[in-house]
């Protein structure tokens, strides 16, 4: 081969990697220009066994984590509800430092690039795992805040969160009587997102926001325990569909009957992620339809 063929064959190779770079930036930008589209609000709530997983996405592509599961299937689950070149989540929501609630986050961070972490504020320091989590937090420079009652995310589109609990400071509160509480909100659309808080925390939410809880969707606190979900809170939300995150077989026998009960007897319709798999909502801001 002499030198012009040479020459000719850098020339093809060159042109050939040019067209590649230019489809790849083409892809990025039809990407880019359709994550800040306004499309539905999604709300999934995530497979990942005997846990709390709520992947959220708002009408302009902002993305949020409620809670991380137990083990590592929260990373394949996010995988499912978002594009493959996309390797960012704006914020993940520790509702409280139980290991069914985080641990999934810590090999989430590894993969993709975080900028906030929302959390109430009780105390995990014998935690060896939660320990992690938060040194892997400092380690990439994500910015961790403690939410307070009264605080408004916004997600963008008109989509926000609004923190119902804590409202003091719960350093030394138990994790359950702890957990973060927060309302989504979509134009006339809501959705109750509890963690595992407990009926004493309702009892008290119903008495601070007695008009103000009403939601399309409750997300059933503490998996189902009988330690949550009385029937004061479920009438003062008033949801048509409770979602239940629990895994097949668990020992803690969650979802608890007493439970279900409650959601019966106030007309709910019930969803089970250990029956159902992921449970996926869209709402275009005056109603949530399931996504199959």
């Amino acid at each position: 081969m002499d030198f012009e063929d040479l020459k000719k064959e850098f020339h093809i190779w060159w042109r050939l990697w040019v067209l590649i770079l230019l489809f790849l930036v083409t892809i990025g930008v039809f990407y880019t220009a359709f994550r800040i589209q306004n499309h539905p609000l999604k709300v999934a709530f995530l497979d990942i066994g005997q846990g709390d997983a709520i992947f959220i996405e708002s009408p302009t592509g902002n993305q949020i984590i409620f809670d991380g599961g137990p083990g590592s299937a929260l990373v394949s689950q996010v995988s499912k509800q978002i594009s493959l070149f996309d390797r960012t989540i704006d914020m993940i929501v520790v509702t409280n430092p139980d290991r069914d609630h985080f641990e999934g986050f810590i090999p989430l961070l590894e993969r993709y690039t975080v900028t906030t972490l929302l959390e109430p504020g009780v105390t995990a320091d014998k935690n060896p795992l939660y320990q992690e989590l938060k040194k892997s937090v400092q380690r990439k420079n994500i910015t961790a805040h403690v939410a307070r009652t009264g605080e408004r995310i916004l997600l963008g589109g008109g989509a926000y969160i609004e923190v119902l609990f804590p409202d003091r400071d719960v350093e030394d509160v138990s994790h359950n009587d702890g957990s973060l509480v927060a309302r989504l909100v979509y134009g006339e659309t809501g959705v109750m997102l509890t963690g595992d808080t407990t009926k004493n925390i309702e009892k008290y939410l119903v008495g601070k926001y007695p008009n103000s809880l009403d939601s399309d969707i409750l997300k059933v606190a503490h998996h189902g325990s009988e330690t949550s979900t009385s029937d004061e809170f479920v009438k003062a939300v008033s949801p048509d569909i409770a979602v239940i995150s629990a895994g097949k077989g668990n020992s803690y026998g969650h979802p608890r009957q007493a439970t279900l009960d409650t959601l019966i007897k106030n007309k709910v319709q019930t969803l089970v992620t250990m029956n159902e798999g992921t449970i996926v909502f869209e709402s275009d801001g005056k109603r949530f339809k399931r996504k199959k």
